[in-house]
């Protein structure tokens, strides 16, 4: 049987890389990296990570850890999926951006923007389902609202 914490950065990267809908999904999921748990273990580990079920488009469920290794830099792919998945808007005024998502979704976008590293964006304050986004003077509002549209897969105001 696999060490807690290894057992809990598994279930974090399952989590980032499947739609997690459930408890039996993720054991099953485990189980197939090779990790036996039991269903009352996974919801143990999912509590002690703070993970949280969030909608996403098309109304499912699943679960999300928005401040996982908080310190680690989120690879562009990973940022792309993320915002793929739960932007639905994006708009500038001034050195701000407004970053919409369906509710309960806002963390989990601006925690993956926080992590990217993201040249030109000086960090995220997130809502329900919005989130503030200021840019460096020297990129601006307007720059950085069209390249999170790009890494969204969305059109928009320019």
């Amino acid at each position: 049987m696999a060490a807690k914490t290894q057992r809990q950065q598994k279930i974090a990267e399952l989590i980032g890389k499947h739609s997690v809908v459930n408890q039996p999904q993720l054991v099953e999921l485990l189980r197939k990296a090779g990790i036996v748990a039991t269903q009352a273990t996974v919801s143990r580990d999912l509590e002690d990570l703070g993970a949280v079920k969030v909608r996403v488009p098309g109304g499912d469920s699943v679960y999300a850890i928005p401040d996982f290794a908080p310190a680690r830099v989120a690879p562009e792919d990973q940022l792309r999926r993320v915002m793929g998945e739960w932007v639905a808007e994006v708009h500038a005024s001034g050195s701000m951006v407004v970053v919409r998502t369906p509710p309960g979704c806002a963390h989990v976008v601006a925690s993956a923007l926080d992590r990217s590293g993201m040249k030109g964006l000086l960090g995220t304050v997130a809502g329900d389902d919005t989130i503030f986004c200021v840019a460096e003077e020297s990129l601006g509002g307007k720059k950085l609202a069209a390249i999170l549209r790009e890494l969204a897969g969305i059109g928009g105001r320019k």
